[in-house]
């Protein structure tokens, strides 16, 4: 049955301001990525869509696969089904990883705070692994819920065949279906804190202590960088999902297929300084900002706090201005307990004379477990003892 939706109209005055990003013009587009094989530049909190070149071709994405294995990572801790703290155990199937790695050994424990500097900075193979075994009981298992979130963020050109992103067949990605997982991975804020880090240890403290060196150069010599994850095989080539912020604004530029490190940069340089300079962002809501409540059918409490599940902003062209927009809060008419927090209850957009300029999700702000029987009685009776 179609779900109705109840929605809630707040007129938003910006001045001076602009809601519609222009595209790079043809002149500007062949400067930015002319030596890889796509390319793709976004503004992280509307998504618009900057700059890109054959956006939508599959490529093997390389180790940037691991973006993805983060999503989920951060998805379980934001979730409360794991904990930084939590020890993490290397299978010998886990250890015997190539590549890129952070030599883990057989029976070897490291927490997920240790394994996910293992990941997001050393790109470690072993522990991306080790990690997909430990949320999903196998690897076969994770890649499923991978493929499973895939379809969930709407990526339409995206196939993950391991957590890794080692070469195997019928293991695939775009630029554009990149950019999006990256945008993903950046609402759980607290991944900055590994993806921004240039160097750190493993083992700090024993006789085997590990030197980690982000594969992200940019991470040190372009000021703002902070992530996100590089790639590399002999089929893909360099690659990299880079995010930088300057001020209110955050974007996100994906390369693929580049022919050396130094290209890969350099293309990726050329994105944010063009974003940089020819754009602006100005913040609507932080991300877990409450934007309204909603009533719950059948919940301990009868209603929930609905709030942003990421920052809302609006784009702006500089020395362009706009008078107003408009944001609606579309909200399920109908709530059931139980609801769990994050899960999506309605949608956020923004528009400008009637054109929507963003959308995203709006989730429950806390818990509602389902109300007892007992319960469900007294606020009936209290109900018919107001009426009768």
């Amino acid at each position: 049955m179609k779900r109705n939706v109840i929605k809630i109209i707040v007129v938003i005055f910006l001045f001076p301001l602009m809601t519609q990003p222009v595209l790079a013009n043809e002149k500007k587009a062949s400067e930015l990525a002319d030596s890889a094989k796509s390319a793709i530049l976004i503004e992280r909190d509307t998504g618009a869509i900057l700059y890109e070149k054959n956006s939508n071709q599959p490529l093997p994405p390389a180790s940037m696969t691991k973006v993805m294995t983060m999503i989920l990572i951060m998805e379980a801790l934001d979730k409360g089904k794991i904990a930084l703290t939590e020890k993490v155990r290397t299978s010998e199937y886990a250890a015997s990883m190539g590549g890129s790695q952070i030599f883990l050994e057989p029976g070897e424990e490291m927490t997920v705070d240790e394994m996910l500097k293992g990941i997001a900075i050393g790109s470690g193979n072993d522990a991306s692994v080790a990690m997909a075994e430990h949320l999903a009981g196998s690897e076969e298992e994770f890649v499923e819920l991978m493929n499973k979130k895939a379809k969930q963020l709407g990526l339409k050109h995206t196939k993950f065949q391991n957590p890794t992103g080692l070469p195997v067949d019928d293991h695939y990605s775009t630029a554009h279906d990149m950019a999006i997982m990256g945008k993903e991975l950046l609402k759980y804020e607290d991944i900055i804190n590994y993806t921004s880090k240039y160097e750190d240890y493993l083992r700090e403290d024993t006789d085997k202590k590990f030197w980690l060196v982000n594969t992200n150069r940019l991470v040190k010599f372009y000021p703002g960088v902070d992530g996100l994850k590089t790639g590399f095989t002999n089929q893909a080539k360099y690659c990299l999902t880079a995010t930088a912020k300057k001020g209110n604004m955050r974007v996100i530029a994906v390369v693929f297929g580049a022919e050396t490190p130094k290209d890969r940069n350099n293309q990726v340089t050329k994105m944010l300084d063009y974003a940089f300079s020819q754009y602006t962002t100005t913040p609507l809501y932080k991300k877990d900002a409450t934007i309204t409540k909603a009533n719950v059918d059948k919940g301990s409490k009868k209603q929930l706090n609905v709030v942003t599940s990421e920052p809302i902003s609006v784009l702006t062209k500089k020395g362009t201005t706009a008078k107003d927009m408009k944001t609606e809060v579309k909200m399920n008419e109908k709530l059931d307990a139980p609801i769990q927090q994050g899960d999506k209850v309605g949608t956020i957009v923004v528009k400008k004379k009637g054109q929507v300029v963003s959308k995203s999700p709006l989730v429950a702000g806390e818990n509602i477990e389902q109300a007892s029987w007992w319960k469900l009685f007294k606020r009936a009776f209290s109900m018919f003892s107001q009426t009768s």
